[in-house]
């Protein structure tokens, strides 16, 4: 099993050297910076150009049935999940085929409301939700369940 990381925005790449430690996963930290990461033959990081989607790019064509990717990026999450792999956010949130669709959609009308704004916040919106203690706990719940399932389908 191998862990993709779509690093650059990624709060729990500790938790996620942790638990793949404890589950004997690979794991790969995709970015186009680079990232200090643990001295271990089961995570590598991967540095890939500043070009445009570059990271996403990279995390698309490796994902596939036996990866776990991690990204808080719905085209990305769409990408892997129609690869074959499964997709968490770093919330702990599983994407998942039946609600990609919606996701997607929502993504595209919040742009465009973002683009036509006026005033202090200008096209940014606010940004995400501040990250939380129960997102971390719920990521930790959701990624150890996901590569126990994992390793189960292997057998």
């Amino acid at each position: 099993m191998t862990i993709l990381v779509d690093a650059d925005a990624c709060p729990v790449k500790e938790e996620i050297y942790r638990v793949a430690e404890r589950h004997g996963a690979h794991v790969r930290v995709v970015s186009n910076q680079v990232f200090r990461v643990p001295v271990s033959e089961r995570v590598k990081r991967v540095t890939v150009s500043d070009a445009f989607d570059a990271a996403d790019d990279w995390i698309a064509e490796a994902a596939g049935p036996r990866t776990l990717v991690v990204t808080g990026d719905i085209l990305l999450a769409d990408r892997a999940l129609k690869a074959g792999a499964t997709v968490l956010a770093h919330t702990g949130k599983p994407f998942d085929a039946a609600s990609m669709g919606g996701a997607v959609a929502t993504r595209a009308i919040l742009a465009d409301l973002r683009a036509g704004m006026d005033g202090p916040l200008g096209g940014s919106g606010g940004g995400p939700a501040p990250f939380r203690k129960e997102d971390r706990s719920r990521f930790l719940q959701a990624l150890d369940r996901e590569l126990v399932r994992l390793s189960r389908a292997v057998r």
